[in-house]
């Protein structure tokens, strides 16, 4: 059965790269959303197996969009992994408090990315 995954980020470029791994080498059925409005949104009204989360956006940092997502009965049942292009240890122990599923780095290999969330979510066949 096809993995549904949900990608927010505001950088096109990073949800097109994302995007493109996924589908392409792995065959899931991916969504996106540009900000964290359009990601709350759609993760409350789509079934996915995990959302792949920016956490650096303009309209909502991630600890609010976080928290919305666990505010939603159905939303908050989807694991979330965290993208991001730099941790600091501060922003690492607040991730870690906040209980994503993993956490990427924005240094994506367009070829592997697909194996990292694999990992993450331990899907392995």
């Amino acid at each position: 059965m096809s993995k549904r995954i949900l990608i927010v980020d505001d950088e096109e470029d990073i949800r097109d790269v994302v995007q493109a791994s996924l589908e392409e080498f792995a065959g899931w059925y991916t969504e996106t959303a540009s900000s964290g409005t359009e990601g709350l949104h759609l993760a409350k009204t789509g079934s996915f197996d995990v959302i792949l989360l920016d956490i650096s956006m303009p309209d909502m940092d991630e600890v609010q969009l976080f928290e919305a997502l666990q505010a939603d009965p159905q939303a908050r049942i989807i694991p979330v992994i965290v993208l991001t292009a730099k941790v600091l240890p501060k922003d690492r122990q607040r991730f870690t408090e906040l209980g994503p599923a993993g956490m990427l780095m924005k240094s994506f290999d367009l070829v592997t990315v697909w194996r990292q969330v694999a990992d993450i979510m331990n899907w392995h066949s």
